[in-house]
């Protein structure tokens, strides 16, 4: 595509800067209006500079994409009513063995769950449980946080679901779910081992350190407990546990907390009227449990017809309709959860990026890219992973998406018709994987930074420069062990 008027490759480009330093960051000084206003801004300065026509802004908004993004946040939503995130959450420290399994722990559940909940959602759900955890083990917070995160962005590459670039990739590569996995469940499933492995290198001592704090406290504490006898012990124990039960359950009736601990056995003879309604709360918590394995029958139903490639978009449309039926509520406090401005902000970006693509400029830099950046050559597929690399981290992966994935499928298209599926998922695993670079490679990095910062009496600043230290090395080491095994 030849470069358009110069007045149209000028203004285009400022109006893409705008929604650049917007997107990247969404509290600058001069213009401090986030990150779903300047994309905004940038689709209407594409329409106002006459980049683009309102008719052109209009068609470059891809339905199928928000309407998969869509569905899929409304089953999060659901999978959370359903305490799906708070079993992940127990999972983390149930019998743990010190911090290194923990650790361990952290890189799996958030890898798992990020490949079918999107990496997003795991992170929103998952940051808080680990800085509990980490407070629980006094443990220092940052090497949990980067596991959290860095674990996410990798493990989201083996689906199309997994986060929002996969999502433009599979529905303009029109790759079906099942090829997608294939393909990149093996990279997947190394690259998470290996950045766990990096993590654990790099701060082994320092979670050492903090162990050998615990083993110490511990035997502190043990050597206090010799002199009492054994049978007390279980009677100190047995009354804590009782307490703790019967100070929840009074908590949740607006009760005043009793002084006298009642074992079950007395409370059978006391309050016989008490304990027989009891009973009555039977049928609610049956009817709990079933409506939580509906949920988790229609999720899994879902990710079955992914698999069987039918419409994704629809697909998971349908299974957020299910759950709204089924829940038999009125859905709103459950749709009001969906993150409305991310789908405004994909609807700007989707215009903003196409009035740059009619620029020229995307398509005069490939031109001169392109003989370096060949699939069917290992130094091709290197310089291609860099200039991944650098604009997923420059202009984040899903622009980098948007402006490159066209431009590259038609350049291996060129060799060979079986280079143009490897040269989708190429571009799929280097902009996942491409996150883990700096703190704002993905937005999921920024979501573990806010919500650690915020968390309520667990706060803690995740540094440029600690995730930096790390997202250097195990993106470069990562990046190209998958690309060796993406065939």
């Amino acid at each position: 595509m030849a470069l358009a008027s110069t007045e149209k490759v000028i203004l285009g480009s400022i109006a893409f800067a705008i929604f650049w330093v917007l997107a990247v960051f969404p509290s600058v000084p001069f213009l401090p209006v986030g990150r779903t206003a300047g994309s905004l801004l940038g689709a209407m300065l594409m329409v106002i500079f006459r980049v683009i026509t309102p008719e052109q802004a209009y068609a470059a908004i891809d339905l199928p994409i928000l309407g998969l993004l869509f569905g899929t946040m409304v089953v999060s939503v659901y999978l959370e009513k359903a305490d799906m995130f708070n079993h992940l959450g127990k999972l983390l420290s149930w019998k743990s063995k010190g911090a290194h399994d923990l650790l361990c722990r952290i890189c799996l559940i958030s890898a798992i769950s990020s490949a079918f909940f999107t990496n997003d959602t795991s992170c929103v759900l998952l940051t808080e449980f680990v800085l509990k955890i980490a407070g629980q083990h006094n443990l220092p917070p940052h090497p949990f946080l980067l596991a959290l995160a860095s674990s996410a962005n990798i493990g989201s590459s083996a689906t199309p679901i997994g986060n929002p670039q996969n999502l433009v990739i599979a529905m303009q590569s029109k790759i079906s779910f099942g090829s997608f996995l294939v393909v990149l469940l093996p990279p997947t499933v190394i690259g998470v081992l290996v950045n766990a492995l990096i993590l654990l290198c790099m701060y082994w001592k320092l979670l050492s350190v903090q162990k050998d704090e615990e083993d110490a406290a511990s035997e502190v504490v043990a050597e206090k407990d010799v002199s009492s006898s054994a049978p007390a012990s279980a009677r100190n124990s047995t009354a804590s546990e009782e307490t703790l039960h019967n100070g929840a359950s009074q908590k949740k009736h607006g009760t005043a907390a009793s002084d006298e601990v009642v074992s079950v056995n007395g409370l059978n003879d006391v309050f016989p009227e008490k304990h027989s309604k009891g009973k009555e709360t039977l049928a609610p918590r049956f009817k709990r449990i079933l409506w939580k394995s509906r949920v988790y029958f229609v999720t899994i139903g879902m990710l079955i017809s992914f698999l069987i490639g039918l419409n994704m978009s629809w697909t998971a449309i349908t299974a957020a309709l299910a759950l709204v039926i089924l829940d038999f509520k009125d859905a709103q406090s459950c749709l009001e959860k969906v993150s409305y401005p991310l789908l405004i902000f994909f609807c700007g970006m989707f215009i903003t990026v196409d009035g740059f693509n009619r620029t020229g400029i995307p398509s005069a830099l490939w031109d001169w890219m392109e003989p370096h950046a060949k699939v069917n050559c290992a130094s091709g597929i290197a310089v291609l992973a860099v200039v991944i690399l650098v604009l997923s981290n420059v202009a984040s992966n899903v622009p980098t998406v948007l402006l490159l994935g066209s431009q590259v499928a038609t350049s291996a298209a060129a060799i060979s018709a079986a280079e143009v599926k490897k040269s989708w998922l190429i571009l799929a695993w280097v902009s996942s994987v491409a996150g883990n670079l700096s703190l704002l490679g993905s937005a999921a990095n920024l979501i573990v930074c806010e919500k650690a910062r915020l968390a309520p009496n667990l706060g803690y600043t995740l540094s440029f420069w600690n995730h930096l230290k790390f997202g250097v090395p195990s993106t470069i080491i990562v990046t190209a062990i998958g690309l060796a095994l993406i065939r």
